[in-house]
């Protein structure tokens, strides 16, 4: 990416900062332990950590993954980990980050779908957006830095008018909220939930590079465990108030430096988005640029 194009989004960043730093939040601690918000919810003998659960890390292995889930579900927020990928022939692994609801008949959820890859090849981000069980939505960038070599900050942003995704700070993928022409939006409170998983069917070269367990474990790293969100088990309506600082209008849409830098990634980095898949989607959806 252009240095140039990503100094500009700076002054945006150093907003976001600042309304976390001024904002309400649902979480007290500035760095609080894993198991202050989480809970390991599968292959908990295939999780460790170290400095009093501020590093963690979840492995895959031929016996199992794992995963660990928020305890308390929430209706919008400013939502973050960071996160060091699995290095070393990791292709067919996938490592998740993601906010998913509980229902079954009308599941939304918001993915960060991060995709293994072999030695010397790129390394793509998947992401998607479920709303009232309508998926298929799934836009896949190339990362512009090795994602396994050290942490990397993934963060998204929800309220009543946008999701957006962030990588360091940068968006790349803003969701707007068109339920005006009838396209869902995720309206349901949601748990956010980390996994890494066995996902060689589809995930590399299109499920062509199985996983090699000659390379096993794949650890994927997290760090950071505060959570900026609206806490709430049934009512959507609180989630709404501008007392969260996410909801106030300057989250409505992005400023203009971070609007040249979403726009910076689109044209170099982004290498498949639904909306321009005409095999799939004759018609696009109502939702795509027309």
């Amino acid at each position: 990416m252009d240095s140039n194009r990503l100094v500009s989004f700076v002054v945006g960043a150093i907003v976001i900062s600042v309304f976390i730093e001024q904002g309400v939040t649902s979480v007290v601690s500035d760095d609080p332990s894993m198991y202050d918000n989480y809970n390991v919810v599968w292959g908990s003998d295939h999780v460790r950590s170290s400095n009093v659960g501020k590093n963690v890390q979840i492995f895959l292995d031929q016996v199992s993954g794992a995963g660990f889930q928020s305890k308390r579900k929430y209706g919008s927020g400013f939502f973050h980990l960071n996160i060091k990928l699995p290095g070393s022939n990791s292709g067919g692994v996938v490592t998740a980050f993601y906010l998913t609801s509980t229902s079954s008949n009308h599941h939304d959820e918001l993915d960060f779908e991060f995709l293994g890859n072999n030695d010397g090849k790129p390394h793509y981000l998947q992401t998607n957006v479920i709303a009232d069980g309508k998926g298929d939505r799934e836009q896949r960038i190339s990362l512009w830095f090795d994602p396994t070599s050290s942490h990397h900050s993934y963060r998204i942003l929800w309220n009543r008018h946008q999701i957006v995704f962030f990588v360091d700070k940068y968006p790349i993928r803003v969701f707007k909220n068109k339920h005006n022409i009838g396209v869902d939006f995720p309206s349901q409170p949601m748990n956010i939930m980390c996994s890494i998983w066995n996902g060689d069917s589809w995930a590399t070269d299109g499920g062509q590079t199985k996983i090699n367990w000659t390379y096993a474990p794949f650890t994927a790293g997290f760090r950071s465990f505060s959570i900026y969100g609206c806490p709430t088990e049934n009512s959507m309506g609180p989630c709404s108030s501008t007392k969260y600082w996410w909801n106030r209008n300057q989250f409505w849409q992005l400023d203009p430096s971070q609007e040249q830098a979403y726009q910076t990634v689109k044209r170099k980095y982004l290498i498949y988005d639904y909306c321009t898949d005409h095999k799939r989607f004759p018609t696009p959806p109502p939702e795509c640029p027309q």
